[in-house]
C-alpha cells in the first residue's frame, strides 16, 4: 500500500486530520488497531470549544451536531453552600457546545468512509521505519497477515501507549508529567440532567461535577482515591455521595437511575517535546494528556489536526517546509496554556488534603473568581478556548 500521509489512530485527531487533508487534495490512510464498534463506543469528553465546532463545520460533519448539540452559555460553581454562575457569552461573546466524543468519532468515521476515505480497522501498527531518513514505512497486521504502508509522512494519533510514542524512544524526547493522588469516578445514566448547564462543586468531602450528554442522559463525576475500584461503588453509594457534595437545593433535584457505565479516570498531565521527529508528527493523546477538569483533551486534538493539516497541505501545494518546522512549537504553546488552565482549575476545585489553610485558599480563590469581572473574563476566555494562532 502507498499513500501520502499515513495516520495511526482513528480517534478525533486522526479522523479530523484525514478530513482536513482531503479538503486540500492530500491523500491519507488511517490505520486503527481496534474494531470500528470499539472505537465508536469509547466514552470520552463532551465539551466542544467553538474552534472545534468550526472545524467540524469546515469539513462538513455537522448535521447531527447541529441537531443534538447542546449550546451552553455558561457554567455554575458550587462552593461554601452557594452557587455562582459565569456567563461565557457576556464575558467573551462565545458559548460552548456539549456533544459527546463518541458522537464526534462516529460522525467523522461515517463521513470519511462515505467520501471514499481509507480507514483500516483492526490493523495494529507493529513498527514505523525510516521516518528519520526519508520515506517512512509502516509495518502492520491485518486479518493475520503482515502488510506494509509506504508514505511521505506519518501522523501518530494513536494515544500515549501507541506505536508512535514507542517509536520515538531514544530520539531525544522530553516527557513532562504530573499526577494527582485521586481520580474521577464517572457514572452515565439515562436520567435527565439536574441542570441545564454544567455544575462544578468544591466540597469538604471532595469534588463533584454534574454534566450531561443529552436532555435525557446525564454524566456525573465524583473525586475518589486513585486506588478505588469500580466494584467498590454501588449505584446507591454513588448517588448518595453525589447528593452530599451538592448544595441542598440542587441535590433535591437529582434524578437517579441504574448506571449505563461506570469508570474511574486518573487526573494527570503529560506532554512530549518536541512533537516532530523527521517525518513523524505526534498529535492528540500521543502528544499530550490533560486533566479533564478544563475539558481540553478533545479540543487540543482538534487544534493539533488543524495545524498539522495546514503544514502538510503547504508542503504538497508549494513544497514549503516552514510550517512543518513550526508545527511543534505552535502546538506546544497552546498545549501548555491548556495545561496551565486545567491544572489551576483542578487545584481550585479538588480536595488535596485536610489542611484548613489550603481549604481557605480555595474559598478565597473561588470568591475572587466569581466576584471579579476581570477574573470571570479570564476564566471564560480559557474555558471557551483561545483562538487558533495564525498559521500561514
Amino acid at each position: 500500500m502507498k499513500t501520502q500521509v499515513a495516520i495511526i489512530g482513528a480517534g478525533p485527531a486522526g479522523l479530523l486530520l484525514s478530513h482536513l487533508l482531503d479538503q486540500q487534495g492530500v491523500e491519507s490512510v488511517v490505520l486503527e488497531r481496534a474494531s470500528r464498534p470499539h472505537v465508536e463506543g469509547r466514552l470520552r469528553a463532551g465539551v466542544l470549544e467553538q474552534g472545534t465546532v468550526r472545524l467540524m463545520r469546515q469539513v462538513g460533519v455537522h448535521d447531527r451536531l447541529d441537531r443534538e448539540g447542546l449550546i451552553h452559555q455558561g457554567v455554575k460553581l458550587a462552593f461554601n453552600g452557594r452557587v455562582e454562575r459565569i456567563d461565557f457569552v457576556r464575558q467573551t461573546n462565545t458559548p460552548i457546545t456539549v456533544y459527546g466524543q463518541t458522537k464526534v468519532t462516529a460522525d467523522l468515521i461515517e463521513a470519511r468512509l462515505a467520501r471514499g476515505g481509507r480507514i483500516e480497522f483492526e490493523a495494529p501498527v507493529k513498527a514505523i521505519k525510516n521516518y528519520l531518513e526519508g520515506r517512512p514505512r509502516l509495518v502492520f497486521d491485518q486479518q493475520g497477515q503482515g502488510r506494509e504502508l509506504i508514505c511521505d509522512f506519518v501522523a501518530g494519533c494513536d494515544g500515549q501507549h501507541g506505536q508512535a510514542r514507542r517509536s520515538i524512544e531514544g530520539q531525544g524526547v522530553q516527557l513532562f508529567e504530573k499526577s494527582t493522588p485521586f481520580g474521577w469516578l464517572g457514572l452515565l445514566a439515562e436520567v435527565p440532567p439536574v441542570d441545564k448547564e454544567l455544575i462544578y462543586a468544591n466540597h469538604p468531602r471532595g469534588f463533584a461535577l454534574c454534566s450531561m450528554r443529552s436532555p435525557t442522559r446525564s454524566r456525573y463525576y465524583l473525586q475518589c482515591p486513585i486506588t478505588d475500584r469500580v466494584e467498590q461503588w454501588s449505584d446507591a453509594a454513588f448517588w448518595d455521595e453525589l447528593r452530599r457534595r451538592l448544595p441542598p437545593a440542587i441535590a433535591e433535584r437529582v434524578v437517579t437511575g441504574p448506571r449505563l457505565e461506570m469508570s474511574i479516570a486518573p487526573l494527570r498531565s503529560s506532554v512530549v517535546e518536541p512533537l516532530r521527529f523527521g517525518r513523524l508528527f505526534l498529535a492528540g493523546d500521543a502528544a499530550h494528556i490533560v486533566p479533564p477538569t478544563g475539558a481540553k483533551g478533545l479540543n487540543l486534538a482538534a487544534s493539533d489536526a488543524y495545524y498539522l493539516s495546514r503544514a502538510l497541505a503547504a508542503f504538497y501545494a508549494d513544497r514549503r517546509t516552514d510550517l512543518m518546522d513550526r508545527y511543534s512549537q505552535t502546538c506546544l504553546r497552546r498545549v501548555w496554556g491548556a495545561i496551565r488552565f486545567s491544572w489551576w482549575y483542578t487545584q481550585v476545585l479538588h480536595k488535596f488534603d485536610d489542611d484548613p489553610f489550603s481549604q481557605r485558599l480555595q474559598s478565597a480563590e473561588l470568591l475572587y473568581l466569581t466576584g471579579s469581572e476581570a477574573a470571570r473574563t479570564a476564566f471564560a476566555e480559557n474555558y471557551v478556548g483561545l483562538p487558533f494562532e495564525p498559521f500561514e
